[in-house]
This record gives C-alpha cells, sequence and structure tokens, in this order.
C-alpha cells in the first residue's frame, strides 16, 4: 500500500519540462528525506538503475558534522554508486525544479554528478530520460575541483586525510539505519535490493551480511543533531 501511494500520488504528469530528474539510491529512499533536501520534489517514484552498484567506500564530512561518525571503528563511510556491467539495483527516481540544481551540486560536492538511465521496475523497459546519479569521484577531482584549503577545512580537521577509494571503512551506523528502514519503507523489492545490491568497501560483502554480523545496527539511533536526517 505504501508504494502504490507513493507511486500514483505523485506521478511524472505534475512535473513540468524543464524539471530535473534526479536518482536517490540511500538516504533519499525515504521520501520525508528527499523532501527535507528538494521541498519542491516531483513525480517520485521508484526505479531500476542497471549497469552500477551501490558501495559504502568514501568519508563523509558530514557524520563528522553531526556526531555519528566512529573514526575508532572506522564506521565512517558513505553510500556512492560505480559502474560495474552485470549488477544494478532498485531505486528512487523523482524530478525537482531547475533553480534548485544548484543546491544539489554544492550539497553533493564529494561526488562525480553523472547521468544514469532509469528503468521502469515493471517492465524494464528504459525510460525516457537521463537522471542525475552521485557517483564515485576521487581525491585528485575534488582537489582539483575543490583546492587544497577546502580540503582541509571539510576533512583535515577531523583528522581525514583521504576520502575516496579507502579500504578500511564501514558505513556509518545511524545513516545505515536510516537507509535500511527507508527502503524497507518502500516495500520488500526496495528493501531486498538495498540489502543484497549493496557493498562494503571490499565490493564481496554485501549489507545484509554486514547486518547479520552486527544486529546492533539497526538499533543505533542517530545524535539529536543528526535525528531530523536520519530517522529513516
Amino acid at each position: 500500500a505504501t508504494v502504490s501511494v507513493l507511486y500514483w500520488n505523485m506521478t511524472s504528469d505534475t512535473v513540468p519540462p524543464d524539471a530535473v530528474p534526479i536518482i536517490g539510491f540511500g538516504s533519499l529512499l525515504s521520501i520525508s528525506s528527499a523532501r527535507r533536501t528538494f521541498p519542491n520534489l516531483m513525480g517520485f517514484r521508484l526505479c531500476r538503475v542497471k549497469g552500477y552498484r551501490r558501495v559504502f567506500a568514501h568519508v563523509a564530512a558530514v557524520f563528522y558534522e553531526r556526531d555519528i561518525a566512529r573514526p575508532e571503528t572506522g564506521e565512517v563511510s558513505s553510500l556512492s554508486v560505480e559502474r560495474c556491467e552485470g549488477k544494478e539495483f532498485v531505486a528512487a527516481l523523482f524530478y525537482i525544479p531547475r533553480e534548485e540544481l544548484g543546491g544539489f551540486y554544492e550539497r553533493e560536492v564529494e561526488f562525480l554528478i553523472t547521468e544514469a538511465t532509469p528503468y521502469d521496475l515493471e517492465t524494464g523497459e528504459a525510460l525516457p530520460v537521463k537522471a542525475l546519479i552521485c557517483e564515485k569521484s576521487s581525491d585528485e577531482h575534488f582537489l582539483k575541483v575543490m583546492g587544497q584549503d577546502v580540503f582541509d577545512a571539510t576533512y583535515g580537521k577531523y583528522n581525514v586525510k583521504q576520502i575516496w577509494d579507502r579500504t578500511d571503512v564501514l558505513p556509518c551506523r545511524a545513516y545505515l539505519r536510516h537507509c535500511v528502514l527507508a527502503a524497507e519503507s518502500l516495500g520488500p523489492q526496495v528493501h531486498d535490493s538495498f540489502l543484497d545490491d549493496t557493498y562494503l568497501c571490499d565490493r564481496k560483502t554485501t549489507i545484509r551480511q554486514h547486518l547479520a554480523n552486527d544486529p546492533t545496527i539497526m538499533d543505533e539511533l542517530p545524535t539529536e543533531a543528526a535525528r531530523p536526517f536520519y530517522s529513516g
């Protein structure tokens, strides 16, 4: 019932032709989180993304800012997608007004913002849009675009020396719980995809396996500063 309400009450009929499509694959699976980030979002629906996989493999400064990073255990990583032939996952697709696009790029500065083709969840056919998606980037790209001073001010103050291509990090516990709850709220297909089509930085261990190894993650409540953003 939840999925049908989200799917049919926010149809593409309400989307103006200049709106920008975005694929949400982690926290933005939560429609409340998506609306907090994009108050004027439209046309929220589910889709499939092919030729990519979700990976927890980079450090997010915002987790330190909101006091939910655990550097002592390495549980500091956030989620991105990377191209991987033969992989796919279920995601959210929605549209934002073009005038909000600048804010999107500013918030997601550590990523490469690229375009991906979403596929219809029922028919498997490609949808007639190219949607923006937060793809894996590199430290070199961040430094080239933002500069060393921004890196030091954003990451260096937390003693983070490398953002991308980490092999020593695990998902931030409160953020992972939020993503799992968000996926669960959209139904079994989305929930199972998040558990089975999302990987740790080793690209082998799935989130389902990770949670089986440490089920207490789902008891990890966000801090007060993080609660408005990571409550599922």
